[in-house]
Protein backbone atom coordinates (compact mmCIF):
# COMPACT_ATOMS: atom_id res chain seq x y z
CA UNK A 1 0.00 0.00 0.00
CA UNK A 2 1.10 3.58 -0.90
CA UNK A 3 -0.07 5.69 1.88
CA UNK A 4 -0.77 9.13 0.81
CA UNK A 5 -0.55 12.34 3.17
CA UNK A 6 -3.80 12.87 5.37
CA UNK A 7 -5.93 15.89 3.86
CA UNK A 8 -5.78 19.31 5.23
CA UNK A 9 -8.52 20.29 3.08
CA UNK A 10 -12.40 20.45 4.17
CA UNK A 11 -12.99 16.93 2.33
CA UNK A 12 -11.22 15.64 5.20
CA UNK A 13 -11.63 17.66 8.40
CA UNK A 14 -10.36 17.08 11.66
CA UNK A 15 -12.00 17.04 15.57
CA UNK A 16 -12.97 20.38 17.02
CA UNK A 17 -10.08 21.21 18.67
CA UNK A 18 -7.53 24.19 18.78
CA UNK A 19 -5.86 24.16 15.19
CA UNK A 20 -9.18 23.56 13.73
CA UNK A 21 -10.21 26.86 15.63
CA UNK A 22 -6.99 28.87 14.77
CA UNK A 23 -7.77 27.60 11.20
CA UNK A 24 -11.21 28.93 10.76
CA UNK A 25 -12.79 25.68 11.21
CA UNK A 26 -14.72 26.01 14.65
CA UNK A 27 -17.99 24.24 15.41
CA UNK A 28 -19.15 21.31 14.39
CA UNK A 29 -17.11 18.70 12.29
CA UNK A 30 -18.31 18.04 8.40
CA UNK A 31 -19.35 14.97 7.92
CA UNK A 32 -16.04 13.66 6.46
CA UNK A 33 -16.29 13.06 2.48
CA UNK A 34 -16.05 8.69 1.72
CA UNK A 35 -15.01 7.30 -1.55
CA UNK A 36 -18.24 7.18 -3.69
CA UNK A 37 -20.82 4.47 -3.06
CA UNK A 38 -19.01 3.62 0.31
CA UNK A 39 -21.51 3.07 3.22
CA UNK A 40 -20.50 5.58 6.88
CA UNK A 41 -22.46 3.19 8.76
CA UNK A 42 -20.51 0.76 10.35
CA UNK A 43 -17.36 2.17 8.60
CA UNK A 44 -15.45 2.12 11.68
CA UNK A 45 -16.08 -1.29 12.48
CA UNK A 46 -15.64 -2.72 8.94
CA UNK A 47 -13.10 -0.69 7.22
CA UNK A 48 -9.89 -2.46 8.19
CA UNK A 49 -7.54 0.88 6.97
CA UNK A 50 -5.78 -1.70 4.57
CA UNK A 51 -5.72 1.11 2.04
CA UNK A 52 -6.42 -0.97 -1.21
CA UNK A 53 -9.51 1.48 -2.13
CA UNK A 54 -6.82 4.81 -1.96
CA UNK A 55 -4.29 2.31 -4.39
CA UNK A 56 -6.72 1.41 -6.67
CA UNK A 57 -7.79 5.16 -7.33
CA UNK A 58 -6.24 5.93 -10.87
CA UNK A 59 -7.44 9.36 -10.35
CA UNK A 60 -5.46 9.49 -6.84
CA UNK A 61 -8.40 11.77 -5.12
CA UNK A 62 -8.73 9.17 -2.25
CA UNK A 63 -6.32 10.18 0.87
CA UNK A 64 -5.84 8.64 4.07
CA UNK A 65 -8.99 10.76 6.23
CA UNK A 66 -8.93 11.00 10.24
CA UNK A 67 -8.70 7.82 11.64
CA UNK A 68 -6.92 6.23 8.91
CA UNK A 69 -10.25 5.82 6.97
CA UNK A 70 -10.24 6.81 3.24
CA UNK A 71 -11.93 9.92 2.60
CA UNK A 72 -12.51 11.99 -0.91
CA UNK A 73 -10.46 15.14 -1.44
CA UNK A 74 -10.74 16.60 -4.45
CA UNK A 75 -7.76 18.66 -4.25
CA UNK A 76 -5.40 16.10 -4.07
CA UNK A 77 -4.59 13.98 -7.32
CA UNK A 78 -6.07 14.78 -10.52
CA UNK A 79 -8.90 16.79 -9.01
CA UNK A 80 -12.16 14.64 -9.78
CA UNK A 81 -13.92 11.49 -8.98
CA UNK A 82 -14.71 9.78 -12.95
CA UNK A 83 -16.75 6.69 -10.84
CA UNK A 84 -14.95 4.20 -12.19
CA UNK A 85 -15.55 1.80 -9.68
CA UNK A 86 -12.06 0.97 -9.00
CA UNK A 87 -12.06 2.10 -5.37
CA UNK A 88 -15.46 -0.18 -4.54
CA UNK A 89 -13.60 -3.46 -6.69
CA UNK A 90 -11.11 -3.24 -4.91
CA UNK A 91 -12.27 -3.69 -1.00
CA UNK A 92 -12.18 -6.93 0.47
CA UNK A 93 -14.87 -5.95 3.16
CA UNK A 94 -18.32 -4.61 2.10
CA UNK A 95 -18.10 -1.40 2.43
CA UNK A 96 -19.28 -0.20 -0.79
CA UNK A 97 -22.90 -0.16 -1.88
CA UNK A 98 -23.34 -1.79 -5.32
CA UNK A 99 -21.85 -0.24 -8.52
CA UNK A 100 -25.43 0.35 -10.64
CA UNK A 101 -26.74 2.67 -7.26
CA UNK A 102 -26.08 6.50 -7.81
CA UNK A 103 -22.34 7.15 -6.12
CA UNK A 104 -22.93 9.45 -3.34
CA UNK A 105 -25.24 12.57 -2.92
CA UNK A 106 -22.69 15.24 -3.47
CA UNK A 107 -23.21 18.69 -4.63
CA UNK A 108 -21.24 21.76 -5.23
CA UNK A 109 -21.89 24.50 -3.46
CA UNK A 110 -19.77 28.22 -4.15
CA UNK A 111 -19.16 30.33 -0.93
CA UNK A 112 -19.11 33.57 -3.03
CA UNK A 113 -17.92 35.37 -0.05
CA UNK A 114 -14.34 33.99 -1.16
CA UNK A 115 -15.07 33.62 -4.81
CA UNK A 116 -12.94 35.70 -6.98
CA UNK A 117 -16.52 36.55 -9.13
CA UNK A 118 -17.92 37.81 -5.72
CA UNK A 119 -15.05 39.85 -4.99
CA UNK A 120 -15.37 41.43 -8.83
CA UNK A 121 -12.59 39.40 -10.67
CA UNK A 122 -13.65 37.65 -13.55
CA UNK A 123 -13.13 33.97 -12.89
CA UNK A 124 -14.80 30.56 -14.46
CA UNK A 125 -12.14 28.47 -13.81
CA UNK A 126 -15.02 26.15 -12.27
CA UNK A 127 -17.34 26.53 -14.98
CA UNK A 128 -14.42 25.44 -17.68
CA UNK A 129 -13.50 22.25 -15.19
CA UNK A 130 -17.19 20.79 -14.71
CA UNK A 131 -17.58 17.99 -16.92
CA UNK A 132 -21.59 17.75 -16.32
CA UNK A 133 -21.22 21.50 -17.21
CA UNK A 134 -23.40 22.37 -13.88
CA UNK A 135 -22.05 25.60 -13.48
CA UNK A 136 -23.60 28.38 -14.89
CA UNK A 137 -22.33 32.29 -15.12
CA UNK A 138 -25.70 34.82 -15.03
CA UNK A 139 -24.44 37.97 -16.35
CA UNK A 140 -24.56 41.21 -14.54
CA UNK A 141 -24.21 44.93 -14.78
CA UNK A 142 -21.47 46.30 -12.06
CA UNK A 143 -18.95 43.34 -12.20
CA UNK A 144 -18.29 40.07 -13.60
CA UNK A 145 -20.36 36.88 -13.97
CA UNK A 146 -21.52 35.65 -10.87
CA UNK A 147 -21.05 31.43 -10.60
CA UNK A 148 -24.40 29.12 -10.13
CA UNK A 149 -24.38 25.45 -9.49
CA UNK A 150 -27.01 23.61 -10.98
CA UNK A 151 -27.92 20.94 -8.21
CA UNK A 152 -29.59 18.27 -10.92
CA UNK A 153 -26.82 18.60 -13.13
CA UNK A 154 -24.20 18.33 -10.19
CA UNK A 155 -22.48 14.92 -10.04
CA UNK A 156 -20.32 15.51 -7.18
CA UNK A 157 -17.30 14.94 -8.68
CA UNK A 158 -15.20 17.44 -7.41
CA UNK A 159 -13.47 18.77 -10.92
CA UNK A 160 -14.85 22.64 -9.73
CA UNK A 161 -13.30 22.09 -6.50
CA UNK A 162 -9.57 20.74 -7.67
CA UNK A 163 -9.60 23.33 -10.19
CA UNK A 164 -10.76 26.79 -8.09
CA UNK A 165 -7.92 28.98 -7.38
CA UNK A 166 -9.13 30.24 -3.88
CA UNK A 167 -10.77 27.21 -2.78
CA UNK A 168 -14.42 28.65 -2.76
CA UNK A 169 -16.26 25.71 -3.54
CA UNK A 170 -17.13 22.29 -1.36
CA UNK A 171 -18.69 19.42 -1.73
CA UNK A 172 -21.74 19.03 0.44
CA UNK A 173 -24.01 16.36 1.45
CA UNK A 174 -27.18 16.80 -0.74
CA UNK A 175 -29.93 17.88 2.15
CA UNK A 176 -32.85 17.29 -0.47
CA UNK A 177 -31.41 14.42 -1.72
CA UNK A 178 -30.84 12.62 1.98
CA UNK A 179 -34.45 13.44 3.34
CA UNK A 180 -35.88 11.26 0.50
CA UNK A 181 -33.57 8.26 0.87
Amino acid sequence: MTARPRSDSPAAPSSPSRRAFLRGRSGQPERPLRPPWSVEEGLAERCTRCGDCLSACPEEVLVLGVGGFPAFDPRSGRGECTFCGACAQACPETLFRPLGEKPWRLRAAIGLESCLAGSGIHCETCRDACPEQAVRFAPRIGGPPLPDVLSEACSGCGACVGACPVKAISLQHSQREESAA
